[in-house]
């Protein structure tokens, strides 16, 4: 009886969703709608978009996997995003609103030329087709069990169902459906604290005492080293990781030119500055009362799961009838945000900074047509990198995620902030910068799988790879630039601090 009402909520969560997507169905009847939707979104709205996007399924299952293992290192680098983002409201966000771009690759060609925007628009679809698996993997740990089906099973059917409104609503049924999943992502959350400390005999004072004597709450060793995951290699991720989402990131750069004014587009990224740090902490804390519950309430079928099961666990066992379901939908609503959005951004990339470079004048029918298909593709990319995933070992889910993106998509930041930044540095100092970036990549990966020498190995945490290749590219590039002629200054107007005519509302 307790799974089938659980099972009724989810569907009809399921169902509201889909519906949101036939709505907007019917007003995307132009690139400019599917994508931007037409330039007028509310600041609000977007704000509340980009929280539900940054939070996803990783947040509600891996963060607490991560404390409820070890403790609080991998918030770190989340301590960092309100600087990036307070950086992007005053810096980064005229660059992407100046004439009408709709991808923030389109920057780069402004600034450099046709070759780096391909690299880039490249890189970036990788990290969000790698990002699509991984998240659709992990909301299918509660469906799978809630259903008794294989991850296989779930991984089809729930992919499948995000795929529809994702493809058919573009931009508009992302950004309202993130609005609504992020409301249900943070009730579902506080329900999962309540249900533990009413169950506890010391209450939420329990939670504390017991996470204080555990060290749960440490930020990480102290220590000065980049080969363990230290305090200092967080740090460096989160800053790095964070310049990067909101500066190059297309899932961010989009809300920022899908709103009406310059305004509209900083009160956004203020909104997400206030809700998603202390939405992180919290998601956190779940993981430390999971701890503290089964310290209290010993289990050894929990003893012998994966950190990742823990929480579902919890869910289907622990939690009321109805209230469970409540919870399972706000793990969904978690992951569709965020599948949604970069489902979106795959499609946006692949229109605009590849098929119009091929066909310089396509009618804007097709190109819808050809974005819609995109999201289609990405859809399946998604369930295939799922299915993959959940046949590969790992310590979490989470820590996976930051390996491959070290390893594969390390390089993205380093144009735009030589772009931004410096009036030097052309078009062959990129591209010399991005070929040895790719270089350094492929050693990474190399070094990562034993794969070379012994003599040729070097003793560092797998989390500083991208640091360490943007810094390779950034001196190849600066470096090269020293030997190249400056690009003319009259061709750069606009496309630096230096050299940057501000935007009136």
């Amino acid at each position: 009886m307790a799974n089938f009402i659980n099972l009724s909520v989810v569907i009809v969560f399921l169902l509201g969703m889909a519906g949101m997507g036939i709505y907007f169905l019917k007003r995307n009847n132009s690139t400019e709608e599917y994508f931007l939707g037409g330039r007028k979104i509310p600041g609000w709205a977007l704000g509340l978009s980009m929280v539900g996007t940054s939070i996803s399924s990783i947040t509600f299952l891996a963060l607490p996997a991560a404390a409820y293992v070890l403790d609080y290192r991998q918030l770190t680098p989340n301590l960092f995003m309100p600087v990036a983002a307070l950086v992007a409201c005053w810096l980064f966000i005229p660059f992407f609103r100046r004439g009408r771009k709709t991808t923030a690759y389109e920057y780069l060609e402004s600034r450099y030329g046709t070759g780096i925007r391909i690299y880039s628009a490249l890189y970036a679809m990788l990290g969000q087709l790698l990002r699509l698996g991984l998240i659709l993997y992990l909301v299918v740990l509660p469906l799978s069990a809630m259903l008794h089906i294989s991850e296989g099973t779930a991984i089809i059917a729930f992919g499948v169902i995000t795929c529809f409104y994702t493809v058919f609503g573009g931009i508009e049924a992302v950004v309202w459906t993130d609005v609504v999943q992020t409301i249900i992502l943070l009730g579902g959350g506080l329900l999962c604290v309540t249900a533990v400390v009413v169950q506890l005999p010391g209450g939420a004072p329990q939670v504390f005492e017991i996470g204080m004597q555990y060290d749960k709450f440490s930020l990480g060793p102290l220590d000065f080293s980049f080969s363990e995951r230290t305090f200092w290699v967080m740090s460096l991720i989160g800053f790095l990781g964070f310049v990067t989402e909101f500066s190059s990131n297309q899932n961010v750069v989009q809300r920022y030119i899908a709103a009406p004014t310059l305004r509209e587009a900083r009160k956004a990224t203020l909104i997400c500055i206030v809700m998603s740090v202390p939405t992180w902490i919290f998601f956190f804390f779940i993981g430390t009362c999971l701890f503290v519950f089964y310290k209290v309430h010993p289990s050894a079928e929990v003893a012998a799961m994966k950190p990742d099961d823990v929480l579902p666990h919890f869910i289907l066992t622990e939690i009321w009838p109805g209230v469970g379901g409540v919870i399972i939908a706000a793990c969904l609503a978690a992951a569709m945000s965020s599948l949604s959005s970069s489902i979106n951004a795959v499609s946006t990339i692949w229109t605009i900074d590849f098929l119009r470079l091929i066909r310089h004048k396509s009618e804007d029918r097709f190109e819808l047509m050809n974005a819609k298909l995109a999201s289609g593709f990405a859809g399946l990319f998604m369930i295939a990198g799922a299915w993959a995933i959940s046949l590969i070992p790992r310590e979490s889910v989470y820590d996976l995620g930051t390996i491959l993106a070290a390893l594969f998509c390390s390089a993205g930041l380093t144009p735009f902030m030589l772009g931004f930044f410096t009036t030097r540095v052309g078009n062959k100092a990129i591209l010399f910068g991005m070929w040895t970036a790719l270089l350094f990549s492929i050693y990474n990966i190399l070094n990562y799988f034993g794969c070379l020498p012994v003599e040729l190995r070097w003793n560092i945490h797998i989390y500083m790879a991208g640091v360490v290749c943007n810094l390779v590219m950034l001196i190849a590039s600066l470096g090269y630039s020293l030997f190249r002629p400056a690009p003319v200054t009259e061709r750069l107007t606009g496309l630096t601090v230096w050299t940057l005519e501000s935007e009136r509302d």
